[in-house]
């Protein structure tokens, strides 16, 4: 069963070596940037969690825009939730947006 890992970083550097560690290793990681204020992201957070416990292959992590603000530039947050989709540190996807069905859509062509 995998779990959803709430993490925040200082830097973009912080979270590419984040992604790039070994436990990663050809294994989905999927990224939900969210704000507490944002209620489209409150709707999904729960629903994302319980992707999290479905796909134990992939990891989750959830990182808040407003404690990870350089980060959420530099990969080109623009809105709320956005869920990018990388493997080998590389990203391959990106979905903004609460919608459930695209999000397992997603997920189940890149597990």
């Amino acid at each position: 069963m995998s779990s959803v890992q709430e993490l925040h970083f200082p830097s973009e550097a912080a979270f590419r070596t984040e992604i790039t560690l070994d436990k990663y290793k050809d294994r989905l990681v999927v990224v939900d940037f969210s704000a507490v204020w944002c209620p489209p992201c409150q709707y999904i957070k729960p629903i994302f969690r319980d992707f999290a416990k479905d796909l134990s292959e992939a990891a989750f992590i959830e990182v808040d825009v407003d404690e990870s603000d350089e980060l959420s530039a530099a990969v080109g947050i623009r809105a709320m939730p956005t869920f990018q989709f990388y493997r080998n540190g590389k990203k391959i996807d990106t979905m903004t947006g609460a919608d459930p069905a695209g999000l397992k859509r997603l997920l189940n062509q890149h597990k």
